[in-house]
């Protein structure tokens, strides 16, 4: 297809998947082996785990931060922040990535589903708002606790656990007229869900990565190639 046209009524709610990461060198959580980083997810990303060893889940964690801070954004990062510069409040990014690399490239309008790397939270969900923390721990004595007691553990979603703003998500689905889905698998739930509710809303729907998500069929249009290749003067703002 050629440019993506934006006009002036539209208003774009973006969501994007671990393929945008993977184009800046940081690991995907894959499927069909279980595997993250070499890690089998129910052993580093399940309240289970957190429960049973959490020093293991903090040493996966804290790598992953050591990662994601040498980590750079790329030209999709960067063709997203410039979309929403043009666009301003009729922009809404919703990202399933934990990396910051999206806040990195300059965007704003975002909220962060499965949690975010760089923050800690209390382990006993006391209410309390989650801390920013970057620190790399390399034992389970070094980290810190909550106001209350209670050790902080990483501010992700694991696996069994309610995504974030889910509220938020979907009034700004309801609202949109675009959707761009970028580097997702389709597989991960309520995500893959959300080009079906812009569909029954009337939306148009864009998906953007290497390969068709397993959702493709709800897309009005797909886009194959890496997103960093793509991205950069796809979209045309009336």
């Amino acid at each position: 297809m050629g440019k993506i046209n934006i006009k002036a009524s539209d208003r774009v709610f973006v969501l994007t998947g671990a393929g945008i990461s993977a184009e800046s060198g940081l690991p995907t959580f894959r499927a069909s082996d279980g595997l993250w980083a070499g890690h089998h997810v129910e052993d580093v990303c399940t309240p289970e785990a957190l429960e049973q060893n959490p020093e293991l889940v903090w040493q996966f964690y804290s790598e992953r931060r050591e990662q994601g801070a040498n980590a750079k954004p790329n030209p999709a990062h960067l063709a997203l922040a410039e979309l929403e510069a043009k666009l301003g409040d009729r922009f809404f990014l919703c990202t399933q990535n934990v990396d910051d690399l999206h806040e990195r490239a300059g965007s704003k309008r975002l909220i962060h589903m499965h949690g975010e790397l760089a923050k800690s939270r209390c382990s006993e969900e006391c209410g309390q708002p989650p801390i920013e923390d970057r620190r790399v721990y390399k034992n389970l004595s070094e980290v810190g606790r909550c106001s209350c007691g209670a050790r902080l553990r990483p501010h992700i979603v694991f696996f069994g656990e309610i995504p974030l703003d889910m509220g938020m998500i979907q009034r700004e689905i309801d609202q949109a007229t675009l959707m761009i889905v970028v580097g997702t698998s389709g597989s991960v739930y309520p995500a893959a869900n959300f080009v079906h509710w812009a569909r029954q809303n009337g939306a148009r729907t864009v998906y953007i990565g290497p390969e068709p998500p397993l959702n493709a069929s709800a897309f009005t249009n797909v886009v194959e190639g890496k997103a960093g290749e793509v991205m950069p003067g796809l979209f045309e703002v009336e």
